[in-house]
C-alpha cells in the first residue's frame, strides 16, 4: 500500500506540471488556473446557465454512449450470449405453463430483495445525506413483527399478505414459545438484504477518492476536499471532530481488512471517511467491499436487529407501561 500510495504521490506532482514550450509552469498559477476552473464549473447549472448546461449534458451523453458502444463492439460474444439468455428469461417468464408457479414465486422473492437492498442504498448514499431508511421502514418491521409474534405466539404469519400484512396464522401456537431467535430468523432476509445496500452505498465515495487519486485530478467535492485539508493539517488538529476522523483514517490505513471491518460494525456517522480513505490509499476493492459487506450486512445488522427486538419484546414493554402508569399526571 504504501509503494502504491508513494508511485501515486509521483505521479501526481508529474501530471501537476504542464510543460509548455521547454518550461513548467509556476505552482502558484496552476493552483490559481484550478481555482478558476472550478468556479467556472460550479457556475455551469441548470438554473444560471441552462443552455450551456443542457449543452454539456448532451456532449458528455454522446460521449459516454460513443465509450460504451466501443466496449460493446470489442465483447460481441459476452453481448450476444447476454441477449440469448435475455431471450430465453423473457420466453419463460411470459409462456404459459406448470413452470409459472415457481416463476411467480421467484419474481416475488427478487422484487422482495431488490425493494430491502434499495432501501439500503438510500440510506447510505450520499455522503451522509441519504434517507434513513432503518428508521423509517426496517425498524418499524422488525417491531411490528415482534409484537405481531407475542400477540399471536407464532411467527408463522400467512404469505401472502405477509410482509405487506400481519395476520395470525389460523393455528394458535402455544404461550411462550416466541423466543428471541425465532423473530431475528423471521426477519433476517429483510434485514441482511437492506445491510447488503447499505453496504453498496458506501461505493461511490470510494470510486471517487479513487479515481481522484490515479487521475491526479481534485473532484468537485466537499467531502473529499476536506479529507484533503485534513490530510494536510493532521498533525495539528485539535478538536474533537478532526481528531475523531483522524483516528478512523489511520485505523482503516494501519489495520487495513480488519479496520474497515471495525468501521463497518458498528453504527459509524464517519463511515463515509472510511471509503474516502480506502480509494484515496489505494485499498483493494475486494479488501474494502468484503470488509464492508461483512460489517454492515451481518455483524452491525444484527446488533441493529437483536436491539430492536429486545425493545419491543412483550416483557419489555409490559415494563415500560407500567412504569408510564406509574408516573404521576401521565399514567
Amino acid at each position: 500500500m504504501a509503494e502504491n500510495g508513494k508511485n501515486c504521490d509521483q505521479r501526481r506532482v508529474a501530471m501537476n506540471k504542464e510543460q509548455y514550450n521547454g518550461s513548467f509552469t509556476d505552482p502558484s498559477s496552476m493552483n490559481e488556473k484550478k481555482r478558476r476552473d472550478r468556479e467556472e464549473r460550479q457556475n455551469i447549472v441548470l438554473w444560471r446557465q441552462p443552455l450551456i448546461t443542457l449543452q454539456y449534458f448532451s456532449l458528455e451523453i454522446l460521449v459516454i454512449l460513443k465509450e460504451w458502444t466501443s466496449k460493446l463492439w470489442h465483447r460481441q460474444s459476452i453481448v450476444v450470449s447476454f441477449l440469448l439468455l435475455l431471450a430465453v428469461l423473457i420466453a419463460t417468464y411470459y409462456v404459459e405453463g406448470a413452470h409459472q408457479q415457481y416463476v411467480q414465486r421467484i419474481e416475488k422473492q427478487f422484487l422482495l430483495y431488490a425493494y430491502w437492498i434499495g432501501l439500503g442504498i438510500l440510506s447510505s448514499v450520499g455522503l451522509g445525506t441519504g434517507l434513513h431508511t432503518f428508521l423509517l421502514y426496517l425498524g418499524p418491521h422488525i417491531a411490528s413483527v415482534t409484537l405481531a409474534a407475542y400477540e399471536c405466539n407464532s411467527v408463522n404469519f400467512p404469505e401472502p399478505p405477509y410482509p405487506d400484512q400481519i395476520i395470525c396464522p389460523e393455528e394458535e401456537g402455544t404461550e411462550g414459545t416466541i423466543s428471541l431467535w425465532s423473530i431475528i430468523s423471521k426477519v433476517r432476509i429483510e434485514a441482511c438484504m437492506w445491510g447488503i445496500g447499505t453496504a453498496i452505498g458506501e461505493l461511490p465515495p470510494y470510486f471517487m477518492a479513487r479515481a481522484a487519486r490515479l487521475s491526479g485530478a481534485e473532484p468537485d467535492d466537499e467531502e473529499y476536499q476536506e479529507f484533503e485539508e485534513m490530510l494536510e493539517h493532521a498533525e495539528t488538529a485539535q478538536d474533537f471532530a478532526s481528531r475523531a476522523k483522524l483516528a478512523v483514517q489511520n485505523l482503516v490505513q494501519k489495520v487495513g481488512f480488519f479496520g474497515i471491518l471495525a468501521c463497518a460494525s458498528i453504527p459509524n456517522p464517519l463511515f463515509d471517511l472510511a471509503g474516502i480513505t480506502c480509494g484515496h490509499f489505494l485499498v483493494p476493492f475486494w479488501t474494502f467491499f468484503g470488509a464492508t459487506l461483512i460489517g454492515k450486512a451481518i455483524i452491525k445488522m444484527h446488533i441493529q436487529k437483536i436491539f430492536v427486538i429486545i425493545t419491543f419484546s412483550k416483557h419489555i414493554v409490559e415494563q415500560m407501561v407500567a412504569f408510564i402508569g406509574a408516573v404521576p399526571g401521565v399514567g
